[in-house]
């Protein structure tokens, strides 16, 4: 059975990673030392057999950050600022 994967981001650099975490437990940033802060469950849940946190088709990069988004929002979620506009 596998554990719930969350998405934690280190406060001052932004840098967002994907891990299997334990409720009770804290994590932090390799690089900072900082403890890092919990953004969400990543879906697929548990009992998915699916490993992917999101579909490549949903996804583009913030034209300012160069981080990935979905493709559905208008601000980034890394930087705060606004994408631009996507090419249809």
């Amino acid at each position: 059975m596998s554990r719930t994967r969350y998405r934690m981001r280190t406060p001052s650099t932004g840098r967002e990673i994907i891990i299997e975490a334990e409720p009770d437990e804290i994590y932090v940033d390799r690089d900072t030392g900082e403890e890092l802060e919990v953004l969400g469950k990543v879906i697929p849940l548990p009992p998915s057999t699916s490993r992917l946190p999101f579909a490549v088709e949903n996804l583009r990069f913030c034209n300012w950050c160069d981080q990935m988004a979905q493709i559905d929002l208008n601000d980034c979620p890394t930087c705060g600022r606004r994408m631009a506009p996507l090419n249809t």
